[in-house]
């Protein structure tokens, strides 16, 4: 969670736009292309791809404020489009084929904070289909929604919201909302689940998931990054591991999955104030699909990252095998070749 928003200029990059903040390392990774600014306050991206012409597949980013929305953005970084005016939307999603009236339909969810709703659009014309929102955390005291991640379940396609909050409860802290389209063209929401273990020190926002391999990563801020299963109709809510615990310099933030093959890849995540991201093996590492040690610290020029994501696609001219998007201070994104970050990655497992 950031403290301070600063309006950086690509000058000041290499003193982090102030000296209070974690200067940007020397040997950081340069982004490869820098969005352009929002009014307010970034907080969380996510890549949309296009079927019919990755090379112009769009990211979906946060604008967090009172009057904010989800901006959209073209791969040089254009703003091309914008929600309706939102209150306070802070984290995004987004899930492929959901079928509403008939018709599969790609969509975005985002939190929205001050009015202890989610908020569902469809992609790529950013219409919003839920009927003016949908209540979540309903009938607890604590709500404040920020952090979305969408389930697709491989074997029936079922879409499902992982939805966390400002502060809740240990055992319960995430609940997670099946989406069902209606022949009215809106999506509805039905609770099926409540999970999630709390240290509670900081808050849970950032939340990822890996469709393929079933699994739910989320951080517990100052503390470190849990795992559980995906399907709620395995009907298994213990926490399968729990790591990065020291390798942070304070805050655990935004998560990104860069798939590799089938089962192989990484999940990347945000330490926010070291300005790095610290790099896991998606399938685990000694034979253990639960052990995840850490392979890589990756400088990059982004301020204080709080969302990311990821994609391995060959999304065509400066992305060949992918990219990452991450927020960054300065109401920005910064998408980096995947080629860059790998490097690190292979620098680092070879010392």
């Amino acid at each position: 969670m950031r403290k301070t928003l600063i309006l950086c200029t690509a000058a000041a990059l290499a003193t982090a736009c102030g000296s209070h903040l974690a200067a940007i390392r020397p040997d950081a990774i340069i982004p490869t292309v820098i969005t352009q600014a929002t009014p307010h306050d970034t907080d969380d991206p996510s890549i949309w791809v296009n079927p019919a012409d990755v090379t112009k597949s769009l990211i979906i980013g946060t604008d967090k404020d009172t009057d904010g929305g989800l901006y959209v953005y073209n791969l040089e970084g254009k703003i091309v489009n914008k929600s309706i005016t939102l209150k306070r939307p802070n984290n995004v999603d987004i899930a492929y084929g959901l079928l509403v009236n008939g018709k599969k339909t790609d969509i975005a969810v985002t939190t929205e904070r001050e009015t202890n709703k989610i908020r569902i659009f469809s992609l790529p014309d950013m219409v919003a289909i839920d009927n003016g929102g949908i209540d979540v955390f309903t009938g607890d005291l604590e709500r404040d929604p920020m952090g979305v991640a969408l389930y697709t379940r491989p074997d029936d396609g079922a879409i499902f919201a992982v939805v966390g909050r400002k502060t809740g409860p240990t055992g319960s802290y995430l609940w997670q909302y099946e989406l069902t389209g209606t022949s009215t063209g809106t999506v509805t929401a039905n609770v099926v689940r409540k999970f999630g273990s709390f240290s509670g020190k900081k808050e849970i926002e950032a939340i990822a998931v890996d469709n393929e391999l079933g699994y739910v990563y989320y951080c517990d801020e100052n503390e470190g990054i849990k795992k559980y299963i995906a399907n709620p109709a395995i009907a298994n809510n213990t926490e399968l591991a729990f790591f990065g615990q020291k390798d942070f310099k304070a805050d655990h933030e935004g998560i990104a999955i860069y798939k590799t093959g089938p089962t192989t890849g990484y999940i990347l995540v945000s330490n926010q104030q070291a300005n790095t991201f610290m790099v896991y093996a998606r399938e685990g590492s000694n034979g253990n699909v639960n052990e995840h040690k850490l392979l890589a610290e990756v400088p990059t020029s982004t301020i204080e990252c709080d969302g990311a994501d990821a994609t391995s696609l060959n999304m065509g001219g400066k992305f060949p095998k992918g990219f990452l998007v991450a927020m960054s201070n300065g109401m920005t994104f910064h998408l980096y070749d995947w080629n860059l970050v790998q490097a690190r990655i292979d620098a680092a497992v070879k010392k």
